[in-house]
C-alpha cells in the first residue's frame, strides 16, 4: 500500500497528545457547530468560529491578509508555529482553515487524522477552559492565489474544457433535488451541477471513523470519476469548505499537483443568471 503524497500534513490523536506542551506547537478546533468547542475541546486548543473569525461576513470572502495576521497574533501563532487543526464533521472547517493558511503561506498547517470525532471516541481528555495565548508578532509570507479558483476561472472551464471539475456534495445535491443540506442557510435559486462536473461526495473519502482513506483506495476514487494528475482540477461544494476538504485530499493525501478550490462554489453558479447547469 502506497503512502500519501505527504504524509507529513496529517497527524494522528496521539501525536497530538504528545505535543500538548509543546510551545512550538499551536492547535486550532474549527467546527460546523460553533457552539461544540465550548462544550468541550482538546487542552490548550484555541477555538475559531468560521462564521466570524475566518471569513469577511460583508464581501464574503476569504480573510484579508490583515485579518488572517490579525487572527495569527491573537491565537498566539508566528511563521514559524506548527500550527494543528481539527474539528467536527470530519475536518469540514478545518479543512477550510488549512486551506486560508497556505494561502497566506503558513509552511507547517496540519489536520488531525479523524478531527473530533476520533478525540472523544478515544476517550481523550476534554476539557472547557478557553486558553489565553500571548500575542505575537505575524507578518504573512507570501499570498498564493494558485489555491483559489473564481468565477471567471470557471466560467472559462466549461467554455473550454479547461479542468476537471470535481462537485463533492451529496448526490441528491448534484442532482438537484436537493438545494442545500438541511439546516444550512446558504442556499440557491437553481439546483443540479456545473457541466462536466464529476461527482465524489465528500464523505467517500474518509473511513467510518472519520479519518482519510488510504492512499489506493482515494486514487481509485479519482480513476472511477476519470480524473487526471496531468490535468488541472477544480473542486466546489456549497460555500467551499467541503471542497476544500476534497482540494486538501487531491493535493496532499493523492498528489495531483494543480488543485484549486472553488468557494463561490454553488451559492454563487446556482445564483447566476443563465448559467449552464446540468441535471441527471
Amino acid at each position: 500500500m502506497k503512502d500519501y503524497a505527504h504524509p507529513e500534513v496529517l497527524v494522528d490523536t496521539q501525536w497530538v497528545a504528545d505535543h500538548l506542551n509543546d510551545p512550538g506547537v499551536r492547535i486550532a478546533e474549527i467546527d460546523v457547530d460553533t457552539a461544540a468547542y465550548h462544550e468541550g475541546h482538546i487542552v490548550g486548543a484555541l477555538g475559531w468560529d468560521w462564521t466570524l473569525q475566518l471569513c469577511d461576513t460583508v464581501r464574503r470572502d476569504i480573510l484579508s491578509k490583515e485579518a488572517f495576521e490579525g487572527l495569527m497574533k491573537a491565537s498566539g501563532i508566528t511563521p514559524e508555529s506548527t500550527v494543528v487543526l481539527y474539528g467536527d464533521n470530519n475536518n469540514w472547517f478545518a479543512a477550510w482553515a488549512f486551506w486560508q493558511m497556505k494561502i497566506y503561506g503558513h509552511a507547517d498547517v496540519r489536520l488531525m487524522n479523524g478531527g473530533r470525532r476520533k478525540w472523544i471516541e478515544e476517550g481523550r481528555e476534554m476539557t472547557d477552559a478557553l486558553p489565553a495565548p500571548t500575542p505575537t508578532s505575524y507578518v504573512s509570507q507570501r499570498f498564493d492565489s494558485g489555491q483559489r479558483a473564481f468565477l471567471a476561472d470557471v466560467l472559462e472551464t466549461v467554455r473550454a474544457h479547461a479542468a476537471n471539475l470535481v462537485d463533492v456534495r451529496s448526490p441528491a445535491e448534484f442532482s438537484g433535488d436537493l438545494l442545500a443540506p438541511p439546516g444550512l442557510p446558504e442556499t440557491c435559486q437553481r439546483g443540479g451541477h456545473i457541466p462536466g462536473a464529476s461527482s465524489i461526495p465528500w464523505g467517500t473519502v474518509c473511513n467510518p471513523d472519520g479519518t482519510f482513506k488510504s492512499f489506493d483506495d482515494l486514487e481509485v476514487l479519482c480513476t472511477k470519476a476519470k480524473l487526471s494528475k496531468e490535468r488541472p482540477v477544480i473542486a466546489y461544494c456549497r460555500i467551499g469548505e467541503r471542497s476544500s476538504h476534497m482540494w486538501f485530499v487531491l493535493k496532499y493525501l493523492v498528489g495531483f499537483t494543480d488543485v484549486r478550490n472553488y468557494d463561490g462554489s454553488w451559492t454563487e453558479w446556482g445564483n447566476l443568471v443563465n448559467a449552464p447547469i446540468e441535471r441527471p
